[in-house]
């Protein structure tokens, strides 16, 4: 597996990006789209092992730091700006390996949601999303969403030491009682960024998958005002945002080749 350094144009400003790949390589290729003002190595490093990984199996992965981070130029204007980044690092992409007929785009978080405002305009085959940002601005609300407080009680009466607290009079009443009509608040209809993401999303006429770790807030914020139904979704048991354990890692790893081998 080779490892180069490319540096492309986004709107007068200087890019840096990393292409991962063998010297024979398939015809399908990742981009990888970093959320948040992450770095493009990702989160413990995450997503350089994860191109590293796929780049040895075959298959060329590009991944880019957007204006303003890391190593390039330019301001940094947040994901709801960062179309052009994107079109840019894939024409990138195109340009470094010609003979790519399939890419498929990943992004997590906020870059899932960045990578859905601009499905139509990006000459894209498919799209791999995982946890998708719902919150109309870079930070999350102090209260949790009423699905990770339903998931919270469920299993603490799953657990027969919680069980046997209540009985007793161990468990605080009127907390239960708060927590509990919590739970059972209506979810607010989507709107603003949520409206936007699925109306760019009902537009993109390559594959989507959606991936949400079902323990991890973002995913179920997502899921509070997404609805159950997608078909596109698919759930892993896990806690963590960045699929970090070992059991979501290797979940990952496999929905993304299911993808790329379409």
């Amino acid at each position: 597996m080779t490892r180069q350094h490319l540096t492309f144009a986004c709107e007068g400003a200087t890019l840096l990006g990393t292409l991962d790949r063998e010297t024979s390589s398939h015809s399908a290729g990742l981009l990888i789209v970093s959320g948040g003002n992450e770095l493009r190595a990702g989160s413990w490093s995450g997503q350089a092992q994860l191109a590293a990984r796929l780049a040895g199996e075959g298959f060329p992965v590009f991944r880019y730091d957007r204006r303003g981070v890391g190593d390039s130029k330019g301001e940094n204007l947040s994901f709801r700006h960062s179309g052009p980044d994107i079109a840019a690092a894939l024409a990138a992409f195109r340009a470094a390996m010609p003979h790519l007929s399939r890419v498929v785009a990943f992004g997590n978080c906020d870059a899932a949601a960045a990578l859905m405002l601009n499905a139509p305009a990006l000459a894209l085959d498919a799209m791999v999303l995982a946890n998708p940002w719902t919150i109309d601005g870079e930070e999350a609300p102090e209260a949790m969403p009423a699905s990770a407080i339903r998931s919270r009680y469920l299993a603490k009466l799953a657990n027969p030491r919680e069980v046997w607290r209540l009985l007793t009079g161990g468990v605080n009443l009127a907390k239960l009682a708060k927590g509990l009509r919590s739970a059972a608040a209506p979810t607010a209809a989507p709107q603003g960024l949520v409206d936007e993401m699925k109306a760019a999303l009902s537009a993109f006429t390559g594959e989507t998958a959606i991936l949400l770790a079902s323990r991890d807030r973002t995913a179920q914020m997502f899921s509070e005002v997404w609805g159950i139904a997608d078909q596109r979704i698919q759930r892993v048991d896990s806690a963590s945002h960045s699929f970090s354990d070992e059991a979501a890692r290797e979940w990952l790893h496999a929905r993304l080749i299911e993808m790329l081998t379409r």
